[in-house]
C-alpha cells in the first residue's frame, strides 16, 4: 500500500514539473480560422494523447459594447484577431502538431524558434500562472460562495489544477448536472 502511494505522490510530482515547463505561446492563424484552429489543436490533443504536454488552447476574448439601429448590445469580440494562443511544454512533437495544424501559419517570434509569453505580457490577458492550493479533493462536498451557482451544495467530481476549475455535480430541476466552477468560488465543508 505505501508503494502505492509513494508511486502517486512520484506521479504527482511528475505532473507539477510538466506543468511548470509549460509555457504559453503565441501562434499566428489564418484571420477568422481562429476558433477552427483551437478545435482542430484540441482533437489532435485528444487523438495524440497530448495531454500532458499541450494543456491549453485559448482565443482571448473581450466584452464589447455596440450600438446598432440605437439599441446597446454587450458581444463578445475576439482580442488579437489572426493569434491563439496555446499552453504547452515545447519539444519536437508538440511544435510539430501546433505548426501543421490546418491553418497555422507559425509561431510569433524570431525564425522557427517560437518565444514564450513573458509573466507581464500575460497578466493583462488574465492568465494566471500562479498555482492556486485547495483544502478539497475529488469525492469532496463543498458550498459554491460566489458566483452564478452562489449557495449551492455540489460533490467534486473532477478537478482541472491548470485552468483552476472543479466539475460539481449541483441538482438543478430535480436531476443531477455537471457545472464547472473555479476553484476561488468554493469552499469545502467540514
Amino acid at each position: 500500500m505505501q508503494e502505492e502511494e509513494k508511486i502517486t505522490a512520484e506521479e504527482q510530482l511528475d505532473q507539477e514539473q510538466k506543468t511548470s515547463d509549460a509555457n504559453w505561446y503565441v501562434v499566428h492563424t489564418y484571420s477568422g480560422y481562429e476558433n477552427k484552429v483551437k478545435a482542430n489543436i484540441e482533437k489532435t490533443i485528444e487523438n495524440r494523447h497530448l495531454e500532458e504536454e499541450i494543456l491549453e488552447v485559448r482565443v482571448p476574448m473581450e466584452e464589447v459594447s455596440e450600438i446598432k439601429n440605437g439599441v446597446r448590445k454587450t458581444v463578445q469580440r475576439k482580442m488579437f484577431p489572426g493569434y491563439v494562443l496555446v499552453n504547452m511544454v515545447m519539444n519536437d512533437d508538440t511544435w510539430y502538431v501546433v505548426r501543421n495544424t490546418r491553418g497555422v501559419t507559425g509561431f510569433v517570434g524570431p525564425g522557427s524558434k517560437p518565444v514564450p509569453l513573458s509573466e507581464a505580457e500575460m497578466k493583462p490577458l488574465g492568465i494566471r500562472t500562479d498555482i492556486v492550493s485547495v483544502d478539497f479533493e475529488e469525492g469532496d462536498t463543498v458550498a459554491v460562495v460566489a458566483g452564478v451557482w452562489k449557495d449551492t451544495i455540489g460533490v467534486v467530481q473532477k478537478m482541472d489544477m491548470n485552468k483552476q476549475m472543479a466539475t460539481l455535480n449541483v441538482e438543478l430541476f430535480g436531476r443531477e448536472t455537471p457545472v464547472e466552477i473555479s476553484f476561488a468560488e468554493m469552499r469545502r465543508l467540514v
